[in-house]
């Protein structure tokens, strides 16, 4: 039984396609610390040892940058203050404002006249039940999705005493 390239997929916990991008960029990354060295150091042993622990060091952070970047990329949702003609035609982006909401506190110590002056009626929960929420759409999930909920705990008194931005993925 003989062992192709092909049949290695994993060395060392890591499979093989991370070793050919850590590859790719550690040549570009050569040349720049290459000529970065060679400006500073003049002994050709030190600048070759220099050169190839910048390199070593230098291109697995470089990686992991890239990916952190790339996730960001992937999961970062813009957020708008709270406006309540957008809240009202815009339901699919409301998601984007839940953060003002919360972070202004706006609704708290409200009663459930005030919250359906601003936000309207609740999609789930009315006058006789302690939590209502308020559907703000889809999205900011990355390659999934997330739904987005605005849950509104009410007291006996029918007085709003927190808000909580639900997500669900699908």
């Amino acid at each position: 039984m003989t062992l192709t390239l092909l049949d290695i997929s994993v060395i060392f916990g890591l499979s093989i396609e991370v070793y050919f991008i850590l590859i790719i960029i550690a040549i570009p990354t050569f040349f720049f610390w290459r000529w970065l060295v060679k400006r500073y150091i003049k002994v050709d042993r030190t600048r070759k040892i220099v050169t190839w622990s910048a390199i070593l060091i230098g291109t697995p952070i470089i990686y992991v940058g890239l990916i952190m970047l790339f996730i960001f990329g992937m999961t970062y949702t813009q957020s708008k203050d709270f406006d309540k003609s957008q809240w009202i035609t815009d339901k699919e982006g409301r998601f984007q404002m839940a953060g003002d909401i919360i972070e202004s506190k706006m609704l708290l110590g409200k009663d459930t006249t005030q919250v359906k002056q601003i936000l309207g009626d609740p999609n789930w929960g009315g006058d006789t039940t302690k939590v209502w929420s308020y559907d703000m759409g889809f999205g900011g999930g990355g390659l999934g999705f997330l739904f987005h909920y605005l849950n509104l705990k009410l007291d006996k008194d029918g007085k709003v005493t927190s808000v909580e931005h639900v997500k669900i993925s699908d």
